[in-house]
């Protein structure tokens, strides 16, 4: 244990032996996360995760063993069966007027005798997501599988899907916390904040992408600080690339800084992301490598506009690089509020925000996270680094979504949401954090994160089943500070 806490100036003072033993508070912590995320599972209703809609297809698509998608005229998807293309388009549709909406159990049931009057097949479209690769979406398709192997409806398969969504999702953040050699509040804080529970807790393929991010992050520390996971690291790799090639530079965290040259771990980490980007190259290329364009509300008009081209924006980047950052930065700086409630947690299409209190709760609980330590003795060097990569990817985040979801040559970016941060998160706390833990941290760290994610459960319920709600971007309006400090959003 002594070699833990003893070695060089900078970086990490000596290899990492072996990560600290699980606490009976992270393992209550832990609890809390699947409790929650069972919740938002069962509790929200079909469709209500952005994006959900075209999500569940492209993973009925794969259940029904198809990879990939096809084009109809200007229409991209798949035929499907028309039973369960209704469960969206009949039954829970997005697409409603702006008018209180408020779902009950009457309606479930409508939906799961539904499907005998809905026999064949229809062409249903889902351009977003066209060319994601498939390993985001097998879960979701075994859960399908699953529920149709039992007989279940197609509202029973699809809550079977989300259900086996969730569960790989825990499975691979269990397997991250197990990895991870030290800093394991910080990955539990970031999986404590609302919008973790009820991403995975859907069909979205954001259960993958934080799974894997977590878990790619976990095994590039294991190897570049204990010498250790090697093999795990090379497997991980590519399937954090397919799950989004923006993620891929997390593992560069597991570079030591600064770092002998002859270090064989520093090439392994490059190898591993090496192969990483191979493997999501020769997924665009297998797939046809061509972006589908979408329909998407402008922010600035609020008119309905067409994705630019990617080679179309690239060139617009490319002739004026200074002029982009530019465009990065303002962005940036004019959606950072937006970016912070999304973080925390804004349920439905981003329509409904929780009680106001709970983002400054929320604050405490990560400061507080971060006050909890590193349970290493980590050098300047490394935290500047460790800050150098969060930055980097946020960059590529900001920058994919300006190619493929802004508007031609657009001079904003369009898209980006809150939720894209939370694979970076850990290590942004994880750099933030003193070596060892500041007295009480640990114990208002658990207290804000439960009190945080019980009025989060009470906001979606009430919202959902009770109350109702409007679906409406932006703030809403008030009539009472109070109520708005206190109750979620369709109640101000």
């Amino acid at each position: 244990m002594r070699n833990e806490r003893i070695g060089m100036a900078q970086g990490v003072r000596g290899d990492m032996l072996f990560a600290a033993p699980w606490s009976a508070l992270e393992q209550c912590l832990l609890a809390a996360i699947c409790l929650a995320t069972l919740f938002f599972t069962l509790v929200t209703p079909p469709f209500q995760a952005p994006d959900e809609n075209q999500h569940y297809m492209k993973a009925l698509l794969l259940s029904e063993g198809g990879v990939l998608t096809t084009q109809h005229g200007e229409a991209i998807g798949a035929v499907l069966p028309r039973a369960a293309i209704d469960l969206h388009a009949v039954d829970f549709p997005t697409d409603v007027p702006a008018t209180v909406r408020r779902f009950d159990a009457a309606k479930l049931g409508i939906s799961w005798n539904a499907d005998a009057s809905r026999p064949g097949t229809v062409f249903a479209e889902f351009p977003n997501v066209a060319s994601y690769a498939p390993t985001l979406y097998a879960p979701g398709a075994a859960g399908l599988l699953i529920g149709d192997a039992l007989g279940l409806p197609q509202l029973g398969r699809f809550y079977a899907g989300r259900i086996v969504n969730a569960l790989v999702a825990l499975a691979l953040l269990i397997a991250a916390l197990r990895l991870l050699p030290f800093g394991r509040m910080a990955m539990l804080g970031t999986a404590l904040l609302p919008t973790f529970a009820y991403q995975i807790g859907s069909m979205s393929p954001d259960a993958v992408i934080n799974g894997m991010g977590f878990l790619g992050l976990a095994l590039a520390l294991r190897v570049g600080f204990m010498d250790r996971g090697s093999a795990g690291l090379v497997l991980a790799a590519p399937l954090l690339a397919l799950a989004k090639g923006v993620y891929l530079p997390l593992m560069a965290a597991g570079l030591r800084w600064p770092q002998h040259r002859r270090d064989m771990r520093m090439w392994l980490v490059l190898s591993a992301m090496a192969l990483g980007a191979a493997a999501f190259i020769g997924w665009m290329k297998y797939s046809g490598g061509s972006q589908a364009l979408y329909h998407i509300m402008s922010r600035k008009t609020g008119e309905s506009v067409l994705t630019a081209p990617l080679a179309d924006q690239l060139a617009v980047i490319l002739n004026d690089p200074v002029g982009y950052v530019r465009i990065l930065t303002s962005s940036v700086i004019e959606r950072a509020p937006v970016y912070a409630l999304q973080i925390v947690g804004r349920f439905g299409w981003n329509a409904i925000l929780l009680p106001l209190i709970a983002y400054p709760l929320a604050a405490v609980m990560l400061a507080a996270a971060i006050l909890s330590g590193a349970e290493a003795c980590v050098g300047g060097a490394q935290r500047l680094w460790w800050l150098a990569v969060a930055g980097g990817v946020a960059v590529l985040i900001e920058t994919a979504m300006y190619l493929t979801g802004t508007p031609p040559g657009a001079d904003f970016i369009q898209g980006t949401q809150g939720r894209y941060f939370l694979p970076i998160l850990p290590l942004v706390l994880l750099a933030l954090s003193p070596d060892r833990a500041v007295r009480g941290a640990r114990t208002l760290f658990a207290a804000s994160a439960c009190l945080l994610l019980l009025i989060a459960a009470a906001s979606a319920y009430d919202s959902f089943w009770v109350h109702g709600f409007v679906t409406s971007d932006g703030m809403p309006p008030h009539d009472s500070v109070t109520r708005a400090l206190l109750l979620p959003s369709p109640r101000w």
